[in-house]
This record gives structure tokens, sequence and C-alpha cells, in this order.
């Protein structure tokens, strides 16, 4: 008696197996760094996809959530004395707030005016962490303290100046944003996105509370970015404004897209590739941004899907 996996399960093991067995292939704890920003890098997509890919809304600003998260871990430790694993938290929670307060009038627009509307929120979110140097250190950054968790994982015989840790960590925490965003594409929830994004006029015809399901995929996605942010944040052990510039914004969409937003294993790919692409280009730094650019090009008109969808029914087509 054979049992067969659910696409779900499926999923999972091939995400869950490549993060364990890419160890292997590393020749250097560099590449667990680099391992580690393409995690983080990929829990941000994975909200994006449930945004863009399943609700069908685009935003270019996602990065100042990204910003929010990062400086929660960075700011709330230093004044009000939060543990670390509180300000991730608090990050999020800020990023759901703002999302909520923002998404109830931006949401109601469409195409190219949502697409501007969420680009001004994120530049907003930046001018601010640059301009305001007295609290958050202005263009040059500041640095994040993680004196809080030292102690709790060296109890648990945990290094956090370890790469190793860090890749680990960051995998882990990506799969389980992977794991819930595939639950939610199989939820009531997730169908009702879906119907918004394939048409709002028909999706409202059959019930679905069309300006409902967008703020809470909005929210959702917010929530994933903070969270991003604040990985990034505390194992970098600093941060700057850029973070939460318009150029994130563009890179976090651009994975998404390159891979395939609809699907989340095709926006982690999308993240690895971009990620590890400019360590690859360093010897053509100059080229770096040309050679990005013709590959996005050459990815939306020969596969517009993105390049996981568009290989998979390539695949499918060959074997029929």
């Amino acid at each position: 008696m054979t049992m067969k996996l659910s696409s779900k399960t499926t999923t999972l093991l091939v995400l869950t197996l490549v993060v364990v067995a890419l160890p292997f292939l590393f020749p250097s704890s560099y590449y667990f760094r680099v391992g580690s920003l393409i995690f983080v890098n990929g829990l941000a997509v994975t909200g994006l996809v449930i945004l863009t890919g399943y609700a069908g809304q685009i935003s270019l600003g996602h990065a100042g959530f990204v910003g929010i998260g990062g400086y929660s871990c960075a700011l709330a430790p230093l004044h009000i004395g939060l543990h670390p694993a509180l300000a991730v938290i608090l990050g999020a929670v800020l990023s759901a707030l703002v999302a909520w307060l923002v998404g109830r009038p931006i949401l109601r627009l469409k195409g190219y005016y949502l697409a501007v509307a969420s680009l001004g929120l994120g530049a907003l979110v930046a001018m601010v962490l640059a301009n305001e140097a007295g609290l958050t250190g202005g263009p040059d950054g500041i640095a994040v303290a993680d004196l809080g968790l030292r102690p709790l994982l060296k109890s648990l015989g945990l290094d956090m100046s370890n790469p190793v840790f860090w890749y680990a960590f960051t995998g882990l925490i990506m799969l389980i944003g992977a794991w819930l965003a595939l639950n939610l594409f199989h939820s009531p929830t997730g169908r009702a996105l879906r119907a918004l994004h394939g048409s709002e006029v028909a999706a409202r015809t059959v019930g679905v509370d069309v300006a409902k399901y967008k703020l809470r995929a909005f929210v959702i996605s917010a929530v994933y970015a903070s969270v991003a942010g604040s990985l990034l944040a505390l194992q970098n052990k600093f941060i700057t404004p850029d973070v939460a510039g318009y150029m994130h914004s563009i890179e976090l969409v651009t994975m998404a897209v390159l891979g395939g937003a609809g699907s989340v294993v095709g926006a982690i790919l999308g993240a690895a590739i971009l990620t590890t692409l400019p360590q690859v280009l360093t010897v053509f730094q100059e080229y770096e941004q040309l050679v990005l650019g013709l590959i996005m090009m050459l990815v939306m008109i020969f596969m517009r899907d993105g390049l996981l969808p568009s290989l998979a029914r390539l695949i499918r087509g060959r074997g029929e």
C-alpha cells in the first residue's frame, strides 16, 4: 500500500532537505553566512507571495516593514530595556499595526496607484529612520545589542557568533514561515485571497469581503517582512536605513517575481538566486546591475510566471 504525500508536505520536505543538505557542500564558513541571508530574504519574499501571489496586490514599499522590524531590535533593548526576543515580537506588532492603519486607505487603490502608494509608505519609513539621527543613529545606522540573548543561548550550548548557528536558526524560521504560508494557501482565507486575485468583481459576487481580505494579506506580509528585518539586524549586529530603502523593496519584489510570485518555493528560489548572484559577480562588479537586469528581462519575456512554475510546466509538457 503506497501513501501519497500532499503537495504541501512534499514542498516542505524538499525545502527541509535542501536546508539540511546544503552545508555538506559548503567549502568554508563564509557560505553559512550567505545561506542565512538567503533564508532571511526567503522569509521576506514568502510574505510577498501571500500579498502578490495569493491576493494579487502589489507593494513597492515592503522594505519599510523590514526596517521597522530591524530597528525595533536595535532601539527597544537600548531605550526601554526590552529583551531582544520580545523586541522581535514588538517589531512584528508595530508592523502589523502600521500595515493595518495604512492599508485601509491605500488598498482601495488598484494597479499602478496601489504600487505608488505603497512606495510612498516605504520611502516615508526610510526617511524617518535616516533623519531622526538622535534616536536611530541617522544615515550611519545603529548597533544592535544582543546581550540579552547570549546568556540564554549559551546555556543551551549555542553560540550567536557562529555562522552555523545563524544558518540553522534562520533556516528553521524560514521553514516555519513557508509552512504557515502553505497552510494559508489551502485554508478558506487562502481560497478567498486567490478568488480576489482572479477577479475582485467575481469574488465580491460570491460573498468575499474584498477589502477585509486584501487588508489581511497586507498585514500578514508585513509581519513576515518585519521578522526578516529583525533576524537581519540581530545577525549583523548593525542596521542602517538602507534596509528600508526603495532599492531593497525592489530587490524583494524582483526575488518574488524571478522565482515565481505564486509559489512559495519559487519565491525562495528567486531569493537564493539574487542573494547569491552578487557574490558570484564580484569580479564583474561594474556590470552586476546590468547582468541582473538582463536576467530579469529574459525571465519576464520567456518565463512570465517565474522560473519555477515555468520550468515545472515545461517538464510536465515533455512528460505528456
